[in-house]
């Protein structure tokens, strides 16, 4: 009788053994992820053809929103002046002339349009680029805009084939910095700017650009300055 005992704790014991064997084999072994290499670079631009501003005031935004509540605006006198300095893009300083970050991003993810799609695709581009600036005076994010702008005066077309005049800023010449972040797996230094040179040529930003029809707002990249590696 002990040796049966003895035999059957052996047994037991030999068991246990083999289940735990079993489990360590079975347990996945730790996930160890790197972190995503990225680079920030400036880049200067040079405008080659004007940039037309046109960023809706606060009078714009309220009768688009009583039309759209179905109130009436009442009909006010036009003041071109008024309308031009409504249409800037300030910084936060409320002086300082800038343009939407996004609108710059938006140009360079287009590009690749220019490219084969097995290159390089807008969905990566969006993942893969960030472009940054400074907070403007209505809360967006801006890139500061080196310039004189004057008024320009349109006729355009509104509802119901009726024509209108709108008064707007606009750059004849134009200088930038862009702040680009991008991912390094994913995209060399000469790809992103590249990028940047094709949407600035092909796709534009503000009123009348390229990718609209028109042949305002373009850039390309100032050879005269260097790039600037703020951080790798």
């Amino acid at each position: 009788m002990p040796q049966s005992k003895g035999k059957k704790a052996a047994a037991a014991a030999d068991a246990a053994e083999k289940v735990d064997k079993a489990n360590a084999q079975a347990a996945p072994a730790a996930v160890e992820i790197d972190r995503i290499a990225a680079e920030t670079i400036r880049v200067p631009i040079v405008g080659t053809t004007p940039l037309i501003c046109h960023r809706f005031s606060e009078k714009a935004k309220r009768q688009m929103l009583d039309n759209m509540t179905g109130k009436k605006s009442p009909k006010e006198v036009k003041d071109p002046e008024a309308e031009y300095a409504g249409a800037f893009y300030r910084l936060a300083d409320g002086e300082s002339f800038g343009f939407p970050c996004v609108a710059f991003k938006l140009a360079t993810v287009g590009a690749a349009r220019f490219y084969n799609k097995n290159q390089v695709t807008m969905v990566s581009l969006r993942q893969f680029l960030f472009f940054r600036g400074e907070l403007g005076a209505d809360g967006q994010m801006l890139v500061p805009i080196v310039g004189t702008p004057h008024m320009r005066e349109d006729v355009v077309r509104v509802n119901r084939g009726g024509a209108d005049l709108r008064y707007r800023p606009e750059f004849p010449e134009w200088r930038a910095v862009l702040e680009v972040t991008y991912v390094t797996s994913a995209l060399t230094r000469g790809s992103v700017l590249s990028l940047i040179d094709a949407g600035g040529m092909g796709v534009g930003v503000g009123e009348w650009r390229p990718e609209k029809g028109g042949q305002h707002g373009t850039y390309q990249i100032d050879e005269s300055l260097e790039i600037e590696v703020v951080a790798a």
